[in-house]
């Protein structure tokens, strides 16, 4: 007799896994979405570093400029919507390479929107799609 069935005759109950798919993609989204943000700060924060001369803090005499801060600035993508800290530098203007200014899409999001509308979607599903989505039209 298989174990199985011995089990069910003793009345023991068998632990049982269960995987929840809407758990782990939502697990593995916010996992994305966290790392993304994260990389982003962290060239932003390298960028700034360049343009000073040295890094948060440090003294040195290459030094040109020195930090003022951040600012928060959001970001739609892919991986949904990030906060980005954007540093502020006291006598330099800070003007990323990294994220065009004004920009608050990322390019593929606002290129997905055209496709739905050029397909011939609705604006109104499109808006409904990116808002589920989590990118503000």
């Amino acid at each position: 007799m298989s174990r199985l069935n011995e089990n069910r005759k003793s009345g023991k109950v068998l632990d049982t896994i269960r995987i929840d798919a809407g758990q782990i993609r939502g697990h593995l989204d916010a996992l994305v979405k966290s790392s993304v943000e994260e990389t982003l700060n962290g060239l932003l924060d390298a960028e700034a570093d360049s343009l000073c001369g040295a890094g948060k803090y440090e003294r040195s005499p290459e030094r040109v400029d020195t930090r003022s801060g951040s600012y928060s600035r959001k970001l739609h993508t892919k991986a949904g919507e990030l906060t980005l800290k954007v540093p502020r530098l006291r006598s330099l203007p800070f003007e990323t390479q990294i994220i065009e200014r004004y920009k608050r899409r990322e390019a593929s999001v606002e290129e997905s929107m055209v496709q739905m509308y050029l397909a011939g979607v609705s604006v109104r599903r499109v808006e409904d799609i990116t808002e589920a989505r989590g990118a503000c039209v």
